[in-house]
């Protein structure tokens, strides 16, 4: 809900000493936003139902109140208070008792990305403007292209930083007294939800945004596959020079048409195939951009190639894909292709994503812990084919049956890790019951992966992958994706020095 007052705030230096704010959650996000309103002279009260000692001794401090306990229904502090905005974390889902309760009694609702976008004009540019703002999103690919598009930024000048989702918050940035450029923003389908909420005039107006993909992911959160896509194509409301898309997936090229733009903002395609004008995309194992040059009719920029990617492990499909994403993103803010071939010569992946752990007596063992939904690990299985397959975890509500039948059958074998394995060997059974299937049953951490990297070395052959591509969350017996990766990561190690005594 809107109000005169709200909708006055529109700057770092409106008047917003006062206004009664209830911050949902006390993670980094959470204290940086009550940080934030606490500098701008707002009463603060910070309700969660968990606080970590550091940020609960920090909240006095910074003259915010605070209320922990459980929030299965609004608490009498919180009501009490009478917020007039409500500002939420991303982890408080739609369905949550203190959402609903905020939205029917008709108070207003952001996320801390709403509060960023209000605020950007603490610091400003030489010629008085702020950042600009990159908004990134989709089901998989979002940190390893917020992180190639912000490295391209740089190395063509700009001061550039990737925040959001990534793990700076955008408001941390903002504040920054350093200045910047351009704020490369990832952003959560949760994000993405709050950001939504927002329709006035000064609502986020990005200068580029791209969605990378969609498949099923978080449906628990959303309340289920529309909804997702939903907030997922909010990525390009009121995008200003780039609607960046992917021509492999048609949901992304819908939601740049139903968007609603800034006139003159352009639809810039990118896939693996030879680019049309407007586009980005690959000639004879030539990344080119054919979308931000004056003669895109009859010409293209080259930006790198092909074998210069592989040099640095950035060969997989769904990895060229996500350089031409961020290449795009970079050649909207004008940086000169070679700037771009710079930026990924000096590129790495995180850890975690599609890394190479060992290889040992023909065997490759690849480390894809980060692929923690049916679309990511597709892709992992199309850059390794015939790969020993670990596969498992939380399922997050989503069927792997679609994966199973796409990909599964040209598995070597196929390894069944986590708690929810039960619909996981019976889409195996259904679609592709000729591949050999193991389940790892063990209910100690320690155990899993030494298990796992026991029955991989004694399936593959010479010349095979063994590729950790979960398709799942690693919640349910790892205490994040790193952890479960490095655990297998440990145990590739293990079981190698044992077999060289």
């Amino acid at each position: 809900m809107s109000s005169p007052r709200l909708d006055s705030l529109t700057s770092w230096y409106a008047e917003w000493r006062g206004l009664r704010v209830a911050v949902l959650g006390l993670s980094v996000t959470g204290f940086s936003v009550a940080d934030t309103l606490a500098e701008l002279g707002a009463e603060v009260l910070v309700v969660t139902e968990k606080a970590a000692e550091e940020y609960a001794r920090l909240l006095p401090v910074i003259g915010a109140g605070l209320h922990v306990g459980p929030l299965d229904a609004p608490p009498a502090e919180l009501v009490d208070f009478a917020p007039e905005v409500v500002i939420a974390s991303p982890g408080f889902p739609p369905s949550h008792p203190v959402i609903r309760w905020t939205q029917e009694n008709g108070i207003a609702l952001w996320g801390d990305v709403e509060l960023a976008w209000r605020v950007r004009d603490k610091v400003v540019r030489p010629d008085g403007r702020p950042a600009d703002w990159v908004l990134i999103t989709g089901t998989n690919g979002k940190t390893t292209t917020t992180r190639l598009t912000a490295e391209m930024l740089v190395a063509g000048g700009l001061r550039a930083a990737p925040v959001g989702n990534i793990g700076t918050p955008v408001l941390d940035a903002v504040r920054d007294p350093a200045g910047f450029d351009a704020f490369v923003v990832e952003l959560s389908s949760h994000q993405l939800w709050y950001l939504n909420l927002q329709t006035g005039d000064d609502a986020l107006s990005p200068h580029a945004a791209v969605c990378l993909n969609l498949a099923d992911d978080h449906l628990e959160w959303h309340g289920g596959a529309q909804e997702y896509h939903d907030a997922k194509a909010g990525i390009y409301a009121r995008t200003r020079v780039a609607c960046v898309y992917n021509k492999a997936d048609e949901a992304t090229r819908g939601m740049v048409e139903d968007a609603e733009v800034i006139e003159g903002a352009r639809a810039i395609g990118f896939d693996l195939g030879i680019p049309g004008p407007s586009d980005l995309g690959v000639v004879e194992g030539i990344l080119v951009d054919r979308a931000f040059l004056a003669e895109r009719a009859t010409s293209a920029l080259e930006l790198t190639t092909v074998e210069d990617l592989a040099a640095r492990g950035l060969a997989a499909p769904h990895i060229v894909a996500n350089v031409l994403a961020a290449s795009a993103l970079a050649r909207s803010l004008d940086v000169p292709p070679a700037a771009i071939r710079d930026a990924l010569l000096r590129f790495t992946l995180d850890p975690h994503r599609i890394q190479v752990v060992a290889a040992h007596r023909g065997v490759t063992w690849v480390d894809d812990s980060k692929a923690t939904n049916p679309h990511a690990a597709s892709s992992s299985l199309a850059a390794y084919p015939g790969a020993v397959w670990v596969v498992g975890g939380l399922l997050k509500g989503v069927d792997l049956s679609d994966l199973v039948r796409a990909r599964g059958g040209a598995a070597r074998a196929v390894i069944v890790i986590g708690t929810e394995r039960a619909d996981i060997v019976a889409a195996f059974a259904r679609h592709a019951p000729a591949v050999p299937l193991f389940e790892v049953d063990h209910a100690e951490t320690e155990d899993v992966m030494a298990r796992v990297v026991d029955l991989a070395a004694g399936v593959a052959r010479d010349g095979d992958t063994v590729l950790l591509a979960p398709a799942a969350a690693s919640f349910d017996q790892f205490a994040s994706y790193a952890d479960r990766g490095e655990r297998f990561a440990d145990a590739v190690r293990s079981w190698i020095a044992s077999q060289d005594d």
